[in-house]
């Protein structure tokens, strides 16, 4: 499975933003990291299905993970967007085959990872 991101770019405190995920085969689940500028990895969001979604505290009412399963996409809705928020966004999904759940929690257990773009939220 390849994974392809896009929706990367800058914006305004207050701002929002969507980032995609397009997979190019049917996943277990798929989950979204971020990694700030010299901190570690973070569990944004993750989704199994759309009644088996989970948050990390610090975007809880502010992002909406969801897929379109048609299309094999993952989506990351953004708003109210922080400057804390800047960071590298990855994509990472697990294949049924491997029976591996998807964590926001490390160890970050993924079969497939996606390089990353870009998020820049400015004050």
């Amino acid at each position: 499975v390849q994974l392809v991101e896009s929706g990367g770019d800058s914006v305004q405190a207050g701002g929002s933003l969507r980032l995609s995920c397009a997979a190019s085969g049917y996943t277990r689940c798929m989950t979204w990291f971020r990694q700030a500028p010299g901190k570690e990895r973070e569990g944004v969001a993750t989704i199994v299905s759309d009644t088996l979604r989970t948050y990390a505290d610090f975007v809880k009412g502010r992002f909406t993970i969801y897929k379109d399963n048609a299309e094999n996409t993952l989506y990351l809705q953004m708003n109210s967007l922080k400057p804390e928020d800047t960071g590298m966004y990855y994509c990472a999904a697990n294949h049924w085959r491997t029976g591996r759940t998807c964590s926001l929690n490390p160890p970050y257990e993924y079969d497939y990872w996606r390089q990353g773009t870009k998020i820049t939220v400015s004050s």
